[in-house]
């Protein structure tokens, strides 16, 4: 964030997520496509979670939908890729800055590039068809646990609309009938519900999901009366 305010004081800088689950860019890329679409073209992205920093991965951005999205190329913009109304254009970042660390491109190189894009700079940049085998057994919609806050909410990579509100979600033993919002059920039961990012995400009125029924990052479920 200090690389973005130095490189570009006027520009505004929100802050969507800074405890992505670490070293997933699946996981991750699933957020990132229910959280970029409410926002305008024109728009920059910052997306930093690179386990493989400094390694053979392609550092670079993708333009979608008059949007920019810099980061690795480690399938962490699939889901929103595919997405997108339009084709993405990829683009291998050829820029470097004059030190470059082994282990801190999100500052010394991603967030550089996004400033200059966010104020209409060049990037010196390459474009290239990206590889997407790694990822064809992605599922749109994943059956699994994304992310869970600090209430022990658990938020899954699967979205609610392609839901019936009918439907069951089956995980760890546990039966989860869906309601509209925490007050429709009593203390202590669990839930699913749209979310505000129209993903389904697990809930207990007055309590903890996480704990209570075993979620973490990467928990299956299965549903069913879809």
């Amino acid at each position: 964030t200090a690389v973005l305010h130095r490189m570009a004081p006027e520009v505004a800088v929100v802050d969507l997520m800074a405890d992505a689950p670490p070293n997933d860019p699946k996981m991750s890329a699933y957020l990132l496509a229910a959280y970029g679409g409410e926002f305008p073209p024109g728009t920059v992205f910052l997306c930093v979670v690179d386990p493989g920093v400094g390694g053979p991965r392609a550092p670079g951005y993708m333009e979608l939908d008059g949007k920019f999205f810099v980061g690795p190329d480690n399938g962490l913009f699939e889901i929103v890729d595919r997405r997108a109304a339009g084709r993405g254009i990829w683009k291998d970042i050829l820029w470097h800055p004059a030190e470059l660390s082994a282990s801190f491109h999100g500052r010394d190189l991603f967030a550089p590039v996004a400033a200059r894009l966010a104020r209409g700079m060049p990037v010196e940049a390459r474009m290239r068809e990206r590889d997407r085998s790694a990822y064809r057994d992605w599922p749109d919609d994943l059956h699994a646990i994304v992310y869970i806050d600090a209430f022990g909410n658990a938020m899954s990579g699967l979205r609610a609309a392609v839901m019936s509100q009918q439907a069951v979600l089956h995980v760890n033993g546990h039966r989860i009938g869906s309601a509209r919002t925490f007050g429709d059920v009593s203390p202590g039961v669990p839930f699913w519900y749209k979310n505000a990012n129209g993903l389904v995400e697990i809930a207990i009125n007055r309590g903890r999901a996480d704990r209570v029924l075993g979620l973490s990052i990467g928990t299956e479920f299965s549903a069913s009366g879809v």
